[in-house]
């Protein structure tokens, strides 16, 4: 009620400042005077001609063709700088002086305008929605250009949506039809089938699913996670989500909480994290109401997999695979070789170089390539486990040949798994995942073995090998 009261204020007021905008703005076209509201915003002092000035720029900006968007984008990045003179000035100052004084000064200084213009823009009656829509097109342009003005708003936008702001909420059958369509629109981790499909996944009998909302974006989830409660860790994904309803049997009490699917929705806010603490969080509440939950695990995708081993096997100096594995890794290549006779052969290299994938592989920062194990592994979880055939649809054979990984939240683990992953890159991983490397260090071992001089490689049944 008081974020409704709040709106309607703010429209008021928006419908009493118009009368103080320029006749010439008020009748342009959305294009032609877009960028003197812009200025125009920037330099008022009033309230009410701030807010109508706010609500006509996003009206405009609405209204512009993609192209006119991106011209008004630029026009941001270009003229809105600090101005160099009072930065060289402020500096000076505190050079001279480095007192708290000139350091708040020095501050006020360097930062962009363009921050104070987003401020200011989000007075409008529904401006952050429109805002984080904004820094989506952004995203979307993908501009070095412009790059500054999404740094200064992404800088606003993690603060606008700290945490302390975010509200949890349960998502069930009496939730809103409108949210409920958005949580079928925004699956990204494994499409929603119609509204059968979601029901099942909302069954209160062994399913949860929850999502952060902001006070700004009422109807709006910012990210949500869907939750299977079972007796054990599932290896593929197929059964969690055609697994029939518990119905609430009272005598088998659930002792694992899955984490099958996280997905963001909003693109303009994408780079601010909220999965780290809705995992907490959703961790917290199903504690609460089923004490007998012991373990924590994912069953998660691994979407960059198969486009890593794509560029392996186009390396042929790459030693991770001998010749005669690179031929049996073709198989991959026919669309169904998942139900071949050649695909249990290949079960043993695909998951040795799915473990050397997780734990060696790295990115420029030195933290794991695939990017849902930085997520995880970042959040003090541990490899527990890879998954043959863990998703065999068409998304999963395309982005992992099939493979899923579990992850395992383990309360006492967690803070070091944390800190080592984050000083020292290290992948928390089970005993299990290790092993599968074991077959590759053999071969690297006979293969460095069979390349020393003097040595020569001997066939089945013959003498030892001669020195030269």
């Amino acid at each position: 009620m008081n974020v409704s009261f709040l709106q309607e204020l703010l429209v008021s007021i928006a419908e009493q400042g118009r009368q103080l905008l320029p006749r010439s703005l008020s009748r342009s076209a959305p294009a032609d005077g877009i960028e003197e509201l812009a200025r125009a915003l920037l330099s008022g002092r009033g309230e009410a001609s701030g807010v109508a000035i706010a609500s006509a720029i996003l009206a405009r900006y609405r209204a512009l063709a993609p192209h006119e968007r991106r011209a008004f984008l630029a026009f941001l990045a270009r003229t809105m700088q600090p101005d160099p003179l009072a930065v060289e000035r402020a500096a000076s100052a505190y050079l001279a002086n480095p007192d708290p004084a000139t350091v708040a000064a020095l501050q006020q200084a360097v930062e962009s305008p363009r921050q104070e213009f987003f401020r200011r823009l989000n007075l409008a009656p529904g401006a952050t929605a429109q805002i984080v829509a904004m820094r989506r097109d952004l995203i979307e342009a993908g501009e070095e250009s412009l790059s500054l003005l999404d740094r200064d708003l992404m800088h606003l936008l993690s603060s606008w949506f700290n945490r302390g702001f975010l509200v949890l909420r349960r998502i069930d059958w009496q939730t809103p039809a409108a949210i409920l369509e958005k949580i079928i629109a925004y699956e990204a981790v494994h499409e929603i089938q119609g509204w059968d499909d979601l029901r099942r996944r909302l069954d209160p009998a062994d399913r949860r699913c929850f999502a952060f909302f902001h006070p700004s974006l009422i109807d709006e989830p910012l990210i949500f996670v869907e939750v299977a409660l079972t007796d054990d860790m599932p290896d593929d994904i197929h059964s969690l989500l055609r697994e029939a309803p518990k119905n609430g049997d009272a005598g088998r009490e659930p002792t694992t909480a899955v984490f099958y699917s996280i997905s963001n929705c909003q693109e303009g806010l994408r780079g601010i994290s909220f999965g780290s603490f809705l995992i907490k969080q959703v961790v917290e509440e199903l504690v609460k109401e089923r004490s007998s939950l012991k373990s924590f695990v994912t069953l998660s995708p691994v979407p960059q997999f198969a486009h890593w081993l794509r560029q392996v096997r186009e390396d042929e100096a790459s030693p991770l695979v001998a010749p005669a594995e690179r031929e049996r890794l073709h198989v991959l290549d026919d669309p169904a070789w998942i139900g071949t006779a050649a695909s249990e052969a290949l079960r043993p290299l695909l998951l040795r170089l799915a473990a050397h994938y997780f734990l060696n592989v790295k990115n420029e920062d030195g933290y794991p390539l695939d990017p849902v194990a930085r997520f995880h592994l970042g959040n003090g979880a541990r490899l527990e486990r890879i998954n043959w055939h863990g998703d065999i649809s068409a998304k999963g054979l395309r982005e992992a040949h099939g493979l899923m990984c579990n992850y395992r939240y383990e309360p006492r683990d967690i803070e070091k798994n944390h800190e080592a992953y984050e000083n020292e890159g290290a992948v928390a991983a089970s005993r299990q995942v290790h092993a599968l490397l074991k077959s590759e260090r053999g071969r690297s071992e006979a293969s460095r073995f069979l390349a020393l001089p003097g040595l020569r490689t001997v066939r089945p049944g013959t003498a030892k090998a001669e020195s030269h």
